[in-house]
């Protein structure tokens, strides 16, 4: 197996890392990973950190709102791996602003970060995963379902992920190349560390979702290793909620139901 994980020095990037280097272990297969990443130095981390468990792991630190760095990420993996078979689109940023009051500059890199980089590196990369009958995988979000404050445009930057990578699996399915999403509901990871770390605040989120507990970035991960192996080999343009359940609460809550205990 030879990836590109985006957002791979912390929470679900990281994980995923692991959980797709493990499956093709299990597979018998060498896994090759070029992780990909703004901070370097916990990048370098996470590289040391796989290399050590036996993987060959190539950090490679950049700004993904950079179509020139992204380029440099397709340019790399040919030379290190001499290709791709699994693009995991994962790196994403949220800029905590209603619409009145976002800048041009924030709402511009919301979409160039957490749309744009999908289309620009998996079309850099699309020889290579015609070539290898690949898989891509992006990081959506529930918020792409549902307006999510006090994030501005934040929902609309993964709804319109969601629909580009549909987009993508219906015009490069004739290529072997199939594209999926997973949308991530109450997940514990380094960006939503401030409210997670908080236990009262924690246990009031998670009594709002079916299984009554806030997810994991490995929980997503094992979703996401899933949707890259071969064991989803009829699968594309799928969007995956990976929440407890929240999404399937809207509708009982409306009508005056609550959450069964």
């Amino acid at each position: 197996m030879n990836a590109i994980i985006t957002g791979a020095a912390s929470g679900i990037g990281q994980a995923s890392a692991m959980a797709l280097a493990r499956s093709a272990q299990r597979s018998g297969k060498a896994a090759n990973l070029l992780l990909i990443d703004y901070a370097a130095e916990k990048l370098g981390e996470v590289a040391q950190s796989l290399s050590n468990a036996g993987f060959n792991a190539l950090p490679l630190a950049g700004d993904l709102s950079d179509p020139a760095f992204v380029d440099t990420i397709a340019r790399k993996a040919l030379t290190e791996f001499g290709g791709v078979d699994t693009l995991i689109s994962n790196a994403g940023v949220i800029m905590t602003a209603p619409l009145t009051e976002m800048t041009l500059d924030e709402y511009d890199r919301m979409f160039a970060v957490n749309t744009r980089v999908t289309w620009l590196l998996a079309k850099a990369c699309h020889p290579m995963l015609r070539e290898s009958k690949g898989a891509i995988v992006a990081t959506a979000s529930i918020s792409a379902r549902e307006p999510t404050p006090p994030h501005g445009a934040y929902s609309a930057s993964k709804a319109a992920l969601v629909m580009l990578v549909k987009q993508m699996a219906f015009e490069w399915g004739p290529d072997g190349i199939r594209c999926n999403c997973v949308s991530p509901g109450m997940i514990h990871t380094g960006m939503t560390d401030q409210v997670y770390s908080d236990p009262a605040r924690r246990s009031d989120r998670a009594r709002h979702i079916p299984l009554r507990r806030v997810g994991s970035p490995e929980d997503v991960a094992r979703v996401i290793a899933f949707l890259a192996s071969e064991d989803a080999a009829y699968i594309t343009g799928v969007d995956l909620p990976v929440d407890g359940g929240v999404l399937m609460t809207l509708m009982p809550t409306l009508r005056g139901a609550s959450v069964p205990t």
